[in-house]
């Protein structure tokens, strides 16, 4: 007799210029409430967050006022039902969902779509 058994795989992917990108295999290692650094493959990098309820996001991981990436290394909270994280340098807010700045209307950072697949 012959068994054969089926190993289910999750991912996280996120919708990058058109296509879906796999950027993590194994989403259990992914802390709830702190986020990871993704390399794209233009050399960017997305700030990629799973939120204690399960929900994912991700924003790009450059911090406009410094230059520096490091927004994966914020810190996440919310305010008035906005999810966002904290710039670990200047501590601007970004809204993790549209990657507006909420210090600074005139500042944004790109935000991606974010799926889970199992």
């Amino acid at each position: 007799m012959t068994v054969l058994t089926l190993e289910t795989t999750t991912q996280v992917e996120l919708y990058v210029d058109g296509d879906w990108l796999p950027v993590c295999d194994d989403p259990s290692r992914v802390t709830p409430g702190r986020g990871v650094a993704a390399l794209l493959p233009d050399g960017s990098q997305a700030a990629v967050f799973q939120d204690r309820s399960g929900r994912w996001y991700a924003i790009d991981n450059h911090d406009p006022f410094t230059g520096a990436a490091v927004l994966s290394r914020g810190l996440m909270g919310s305010a008035d039902g906005t999810a966002f994280v904290a710039s670990p340098l200047l501590k601007q807010r970004f809204d993790l969902t549209t990657g507006q700045c909420l210090d600074d209307e005139g500042v944004s950072v790109r935000a991606y779509a974010v799926r889970v697949l199992t």
